[in-house]
């Protein structure tokens, strides 16, 4: 059955040609770099850590950017070495300040899951399901479900970000289907990102609600139905704004001016 995800419902509102280069043509100009090795690296730590808070978190973390490293060089990346010890050194002081973090935003927790897959049918096309995975669901002592998405960034999110639509819905549709595949009332549910912030001097993890409410959800859902739609129709229009206002790796390519 065909899917379609939060990152994919991103691309296509950016750009329906877009969408069409990177999932119908399948070509895949980026295959990651330093940031996304760091920020991978990390987001396993943090999966790990929460199951199990005995284990090392730096040589652990140091073992997966020596993972992402050698994945790296065998697609033909050339590392930057010295940004990569710093990117190390970073991680390891960062990873002490996760659980920390998590406990004094929720207080008593119990981890529900980590890496939870989500596969469900959209409720909007019977032929789609909504794909995704929950980086933390945590429950509270007062019942709740709490929903948490791991960002690495550098400094941390401005106003404009953390209330970005096109950013918050992620969470908003993780919790609409997560409600679904568990039958849980969605007033039960609340949603969160945790800001992994590489070079801050302190507040390395900043944890936040974010409103996932039912008017939310209905336009999100309006933009899945919407973006489901065309991509059946196979209508790929090129957003020419998109090509203007973002850094899009196929503007000025052939891809692009076809």
């Amino acid at each position: 059955m065909a899917h379609i995800s939060f990152s994919e419902l991103v691309t296509w509102n950016e750009c329906p040609h877009k969408h069409k280069l990177i999932y119908v043509e399948k070509i895949r100009p980026f295959f990651g770099n330093e940031f996304t090795a760091f920020g991978k690296s990390i987001h396993d730590v943090c999966e790990k850590v929460l199951l199990d808070e005995s284990i090392d978190m730096n040589s652990t973390f140091l073992s997966y950017m020596d993972k992402e490293k050698a994945s790296l060089e065998k697609k033909g990346y050339e590392i930057d070495q010295k940004f990569w010890g710093v990117l190390k050194e970073q991680g390891t002081n960062l990873t002490s300040f996760i659980i920390p973090s998590v406990k004094n935003y929720f207080g008593s927790y119990e981890v529900v899951s980590t890496e939870e897959q989500i596969f469900e049918p959209t409720g909007i096309d019977e032929d789609y399901k909504f794909k995704g995975y929950i980086d933390l669901v945590v429950k509270t002592e007062d019942g709740k479900y709490h929903i948490i998405d791991w960002k690495t960034c550098s400094w941390g999110w401005d106003m404009k970000k953390k209330t970005d639509p096109m950013v918050t819905y992620q969470l908003t549709l993780y919790k609409h289907y997560f409600a679904l595949k568990h039958n849980i009332d969605p007033k039960m549910i609340e949603t969160h990102f945790a800001l992994l912030k590489r070079t801050a001097k302190d507040k390395n993890v900043e944890i936040f609600r974010v409103t996932s409410g039912p008017r939310k959800t209905k336009n999100v859902l309006t933009l899945l139905e919407k973006a489901i739609y065309n991509i059946k129709a196979k209508t790929h229009i090129k957003n020419r704004l998109s090509c203007y206002s973002s850094r899009c790796e196929f503007c000025h390519t052939t891809n692009c001016t076809r």
